[in-house]
């Protein structure tokens, strides 16, 4: 199968074709990506972004707060449903591929190269089907491709006027995820490295945009200001952590690259990169800089990083959209600079590779999770290792029936993030520990908590963590609840009764209830005091 016809023949673009298969590939790609939205159970961290979704909190510990109004946009239209939650992913992966279509468009003026910069976000795992399942990197991408998008519309018009609209966005970015700041490097470049660096730096518009970016981040700001500064706090932890150099986190990195970027597409972006590198830094070309250096910068940084920890499988998620713009350029820049047909046919060939085998790849998985009863890798899949929740939120339920009880309380956030999604608000759900994680957050309703008996859920064997030591409530062992997913045992749960207690909200910053884990890899326990 051929997506991208032989560009040294038709160096024009003229034809359309390629168009209409793109917008078919494009509207069966998306209906897959709402069929899983609507079926696949929500995950853990999904479920904690949509408590967020509920509060009027400016910001979070874990990250800005994006990811919660795109949720609260999205349940504003489809209730608290998986596609309530998940909508906003599906509309961001369109406005994504129609803002890499118009930088194209403008680069190019080819019609290929748009059918190649819209398809290969459909040939990546991350975005052709998990962009269905929200993260805030879900809520920055679009953002942060469109603050590319100003600057090569900056670049054409030198209009000063669009470094605003740049300014904007890199906010707007800022407020979904803090990762939006490695852009900086290629921003940089773009601005210093070209012969108009002087005209820039003499203008106001440049420094403009940074104060609009900051007046847009200015929510974290403030919550932040409010509460000890302890989102940068607790981010500080994930980055300057350090274990010792490890083959195996290396591997974990690279691997997750090709797994959620493509086998193929990784070496075929990588390559079109360091050729648009070449061409932006030999020629001081602005957009190859910036294309470029925004995202070589990040992968080289996370490289390093995955020599000393585990790299999160989304950190670099944000970066690769920026390269696929960039390869749809490089391959179209080849003939216009004379590179022989051999070497065009190759990187033709290339990129149909990637893209059909990308595509089949989704496919394939969207089948694995939607439809087939197996489970291949057992406890270590990363879709099976969250499911199952409702099997533990429905012996929590027969518990309540059981003792009368009025409220759920947990020792960890992904139980808690569940049992609020399984319960909707029926029963109060706190967790009486990491209550650092909840600053801002509404009450819960204690009028139904205290005074009256809760049941704990805890996961085995951290059901027995030393904050139980500071907590006077007696524990009374009810049962057992195993969360299964296709057969497969993937954890226990004990269920017990607490009386005697009401859980305080609000502890002080250096009580063992206050303090927060870091769950990204193996970090420790910090304090937040």
């Amino acid at each position: 199968m051929t997506i991208v016809p032989d560009i040294a023949v038709k160096p024009d673009g003229t034809s359309r074709r390629p168009l209409v298969v793109a917008a078919l590939v494009i509207a069966a790609m998306t209906v897959l990506r709402i069929v899983y939205a609507s079926r696949i159970e929500l995950r853990t961290d999904e479920a904690y972004y949509w408590t967020w979704s509920k509060e009027a909190a400016l910001s979070f510990l874990d990250h800005p707060p994006g990811i919660a109004w795109l949720i609260w946009l999205g349940t504003l239209i489809f209730g608290d449903t998986a596609l309530g939650v998940r909508f906003g992913g599906i509309v961001a992966m369109l406005v994504t591929q129609l803002l890499l279509a118009d930088i194209v468009r403008r680069l190019t003026h080819d019609v290929r190269a748009i059918v190649v910069a819209v398809l290969m976000p459909e040939a990546a795992l991350y975005y052709g089907l998990l962009m269905a399942k929200v993260a805030p990197d879900v809520a920055m991408i679009p953002f942060a491709v469109a603050m590319m998008w100003s600057l090569v519309r900056l670049t054409q018009s030198g209009d000063g006027r669009w470094w605003l609209a740049a300014g904007l966005f890199a906010g707007v970015s800022l407020l979904s995820k803090f990762t939006a700041i490695m852009f900086a490097p290629a921003v940089a470049a773009f601005l210093l490295v070209p012969d108009w660096r002087l005209r820039w730096l003499r203008s106001p518009y440049p420094y403009l945009a940074v104060l609009i970016a900051i007046a847009m981040f200015s929510p974290v700001l403030i919550w932040n200001a409010q509460y000890d500064w302890a989102s940068f706090r607790f981010q500080g932890v994930r980055a300057t952590a350090n274990y010792g150099i490890s083959l195996r986190t290396i591997g974990d990195y690279l691997g997750l690259q090709f797994g959620l970027v493509g086998f193929v597409m990784l070496p075929v972006v990588l390559s079109g990169l360091v050729m648009t590198a070449w061409r932006g830094y030999r020629t001081r070309e602005p957009v190859a800089i910036l294309l470029s250096t925004a995202v070589l910068v990040p992968f080289a940084y996370f490289f390093f990083k995955s020599l000393t920890l585990r790299v999160g499988d989304t950190w670099p998620m944000f970066m690769w959209p920026t390269g696929f713009a960039a390869t749809a350029v490089n391959l179209a820049m080849l003939p216009k600079e004379g590179w022989s047909a051999r070497t065009i046919r190759s990187g033709i060939f290339w990129m149909n590779t990637a893209l059909v085998s990308g595509i089949a790849f989704v496919v394939i998985v969207f089948l694995y999770y939607v439809a087939a009863p197996w489970n291949f890798l057992g406890r270590m899949d990363p879709i099976g290792a969250e499911a199952g929740y409702e099997q533990v939120a429905a012996r929590a339920q027969a518990a309540l029936d059981e003792t009368g009880a009025t409220w759920i309380a947990t020792t960890d956030y992904r139980t808690y993030a569940m049992m609020r999604w399984m319960f909707r608000g029926r029963v109060p759900v706190i967790e009486i520990t990491e209550r650092g994680r909840f600053q801002d957050f509404r009450d819960p309703g204690m009028d139904r908590i205290k005074g009256h008996a809760g049941i704990y859920i805890g996961r085995q064997p951290d059901d027995h963590l030393p904050p139980w030591a500071s907590i006077p409530a007696k524990r009374e062992q009810l049962a057992q609840a195993e969360r299964r997913w296709r057969g497969v045992l993937i954890d226990t749960y004990t269920i017990d009764k607490l009386t005697g207690w009401t859980p305080e909200l609000s502890p002080p910053k250096d009580s063992p209830l206050f303090q927060w884990r870091v769950l990204a890899g193996e970090f420790e326990k910090r304090s937040l005091a």
